[in-house]
């Protein structure tokens, strides 16, 4: 297959739990290409992400790396073969990649899970917050940019507002939901629109108050999306030198735990939509 010149995050992933496997059986680069009838520069392009891999290669690799996981052996499968070219490939060379990988990585998903700390998270913004949200981007984007920016945050909502959404789980701290991104008025529709995202039954928003006691979560900001079986989950973070794509088994099994810490700090649902009720009224 012809090699990519920029894979995404999920082809990317596909190869290295590909080479995951490999390392697991305790085979080299090398061997692992003879049984493909290829060479080790062609094994290191696929567990790269930088070249495709065929269905009947993926399941020959599973079977000589000893791998029983039929769940995780199918969903490889997929991986490899699905060739859908979602909306968020309109913005292909508009976009920075990450925007991109987080969409594609959303439509795969089983289930969505956030950690906000400091803004609303994305796929509760309202038009108005995101854009006075990336208005703060270093280097200042130009105007016509400003608005793709916005354009595909506003659509990313499809994983929630579809016909076949997805679980979503929302923790926010009040920190959140006080900073005012925008004017007064802004912020009482973003308030709302929290509030109505929260009256779906797929959608679970909890609030943690500024004075809880014991709360040594601020900086437990993540998004955690759901894999089709739990080894491909993915976590993302923010980092000052970009986005940061976490799939690392221990990684993973980390942030599991600090979503389940933030949860239970949390207070209820009711309790928590009463929470922005009142805040609203305060606006």
């Amino acid at each position: 297959m012809a090699t990519r010149r920029n894979p995404t995050a999920r082809q990317i992933r596909l190869g290295a739990e590909l080479r995951r496997l490999r390392e697991a059986a305790g085979l080299k680069a090398r061997a692992a290409a003879a049984l493909l009838g290829a060479d080790s520069v062609q094994m290191s392009q696929i567990e790269a992400g930088v070249s495709g891999v065929s269905e009947e290669r993926v399941r020959r690799l599973a079977a000589n790396y000893a791998c029983v996981d039929e769940a995780l052996i199918d969903a490889l499968v997929v991986m490899a073969t699905d060739r859908t070219h979602g909306w968020w490939e309109e913005f292909r060379g508009v976009l920075p990649a990450p925007f991109l990988d987080l969409s594609e990585l959303d439509h795969y998903a089983t289930f969505r899970r956030d950690v906000a700390v400091i803004h609303v998270p994305g796929l509760l913004q309202t038009e108005a917050y995101a854009r006075a949200l990336f208005a703060y981007t270093t280097p200042e984007l130009p105007e016509s940019e400003l608005e793709h920016w916005v354009e595909h945050r506003m659509r990313r909502r499809i994983v929630i507002e579809d016909t076949d959404p997805i679980p979503y789980d929302a923790v926010i701290h009040e920190a959140a939901l006080r900073i005012r991104v925008g004017d007064r008025k802004e912020s009482r529709a973003q308030l709302q629109r929290v509030l109505d995202a929260s009256e779906a039954d797929h959608v679970t928003v909890r609030v943690i108050p500024l004075d809880l006691e014991g709360f040594g979560g601020a900086g437990s900001s993540m998004v955690h999306l759901g894999g089709a079986v739990n080894r491909l989950d993915t976590v993302i973070r923010d980092a000052p030198h970009g986005t940061v794509f976490i799939d690392a088994e221990a990684q993973l099994a980390h942030f599991r735990t600090l979503f389940r810490m933030v949860e239970k700090a949390s207070l209820d649902p009711t309790a928590s939509r009463n929470f922005i009720h009142q805040l609203t009224k305060e606006l």
